[in-house]
């Protein structure tokens, strides 16, 4: 049956992170009704932003009645069940198909496992699954296999009907001014389909950047780094200085560029080898691009930086992540920089939830509603900044630099081949 008021809906929210998934579904019109998370610096920020039951404790700690207690709400009543699992390693013990269920304090237990637990225990109306390892790549389909098969044993055991549908999206093509890839798993109870999101923004057709990127057939055009963070600044906010040994470099290389820019196919001095180092190395934002994947933990060296060659703010960061601005991020600059490159866009989130009440949930009344949290497009874009040249402490570089030797063949993939255990033991 259709709704057509315009009633919250119920959200239980676990592994909530710093609340950009869970912000962009309470701007769709989603009532967040208890928010699972464990890490303390992310719950500080929850409690201190929102009025959210926040619920301090792993996963496999809390049973499904606690959740729902604290909600208020029943077997079957939920309407939403989100979270997104951090990436470990799924368990092959056979949880679902042997019909025996892992007792909460067992450490062999998943957290991917738990998500599914809570999943079949509360039977919401629908769920969202975000941050899946390994579900969109081809050949490494073990982590599809098992939520596939856990799936259908839920809807076997408890007759319910769950999809599995898999939604591969890049935050900007949905007015995102970052370009963040995310693969969601979606699904309804009574089985409807969601269906494809359909981008909605599209690359400024105009001009010869040579980061140009792929043009859609779709209305709008992506939002830049100068529509998010254009008017904002530096002054009083905690930064960090740059440090190590390449950051009195970064004057020297042009908005939107990296290290590329000093190589022999660059346009600049051949201080490095060509594809030497990893993409966010030096990695400068432009003013007339999307922003490129924020971090949540880089190094002295590693981007996108500033185009007036700094560290962003904590503020600069939520904007990027389209994270309202009367929302703060408590901790030090550091768990900031984790907390936000670790969430969700919260605009994405918006554009998904509004589908969500409308595919699945039979809400007309989403039908009419915009998304609130996609920045304005500015009028006009300042012209780059001038580029330094290079310190003298670096000249010492230039020279013939032979580049990566391609797939397969650089150091880190034959220390891999070498020592394949212990590299994986590593990261």
């Amino acid at each position: 049956m259709a709704r057509t008021n315009t009633a919250k809906l119920s959200t239980i929210s676990l592994f909530s992170g710093t609340g950009g998934l869970d912000l962009g579904l309470e701007a769709a019109g989603f009532d967040i009704r208890v928010a699972l998370e464990l890490d303390a610096d992310c719950v500080a920020t929850l409690r201190h932003n929102r009025n959210w039951p926040v619920i301090n404790r792993s996963i496999h700690e809390v049973p499904s009645t606690e959740l729902l207690k604290v909600a208020g709400l029943h077997e079957g009543a939920v309407d939403l069940l989100v979270g997104g699992p951090p990436c470990q390693p799924f368990s092959k013990s056979g949880y679902w198909a042997s019909g025996d269920t892992k007792r909460l304090d067992d450490p062999r237990a998943s957290t991917l496992e738990a998500f599914l637990r809570i999943l079949r225990d509360l039977k919401p109306r629908a769920y969202l699954l975000e941050n899946v390892a390994g579900l969109a790549y081809s050949g490494k389909d073990e982590g599809l296999r098992f939520l596939t098969e856990t799936i259908r044993s839920i809807n076997k055991e408890c007759g319910t009907k769950y999809g599995t549908e898999i939604l591969l999206l890049n935050a900007v093509d949905f007015g995102v001014p970052q370009i963040r890839e995310r693969t969601f798993l979606i699904g309804s109870r009574e089985g409807v389909r969601f269906g494809k999101l359909k981008p909605t923004h599209h690359p400024n057709p105009i001009g010869n950047h040579p980061h140009q990127l792929r043009i859609s057939p779709v209305v709008e055009m992506y939002r830049t780094a100068w529509d998010a963070i254009g008017d904002l600044s530096e002054d009083g906010a905690e930064v960090p200085s740059l440090s190590g040994k390449w950051a009195d470099l970064l004057p020297s290389i042009p908005e939107g560029s990296n290290y590329l820019f000093h190589t022999e196919k660059g346009g600049g001095l051949p201080l490095f080898g060509w594809r030497r180092r990893f993409w966010n190395f030096l990695l400068k934002l432009a003013k007339d691009l999307p922003s490129w994947t924020i971090t949540a933990s880089p190094g002295p060296a590693t981007g996108p930086f500033h185009w007036n060659n700094r560290r962003l703010t904590v503020r600069e960061l939520c904007r990027l992540q389209t994270i309202p601005d009367d929302y703060s991020i408590l901790g030090t600059y550091r768990s900031a920089l984790r907390q936000i490159g670790n969430a969700v866009p919260s605009a994405l989130a918006e554009v998904i939830g509004l589908q969500i009440r409308l595919r699945l949930l039979a809400d007309l009344s989403a039908a009419s509603l915009k998304p609130s949290l996609i920045p304005p497009k500015s009028c006009s874009t300042p012209p780059p900044e001038p580029v330094a040249p290079v310190p003298s402490k670096f000249l010492h570089y230039v020279g013939k630099h032979a580049p990566h030797p391609g797939t397969g063949k650089g150091n880190r993939s034959r220390r891999q081949q070498q020592q394949p255990d212990l590299d994986i033991a590593l990261e």
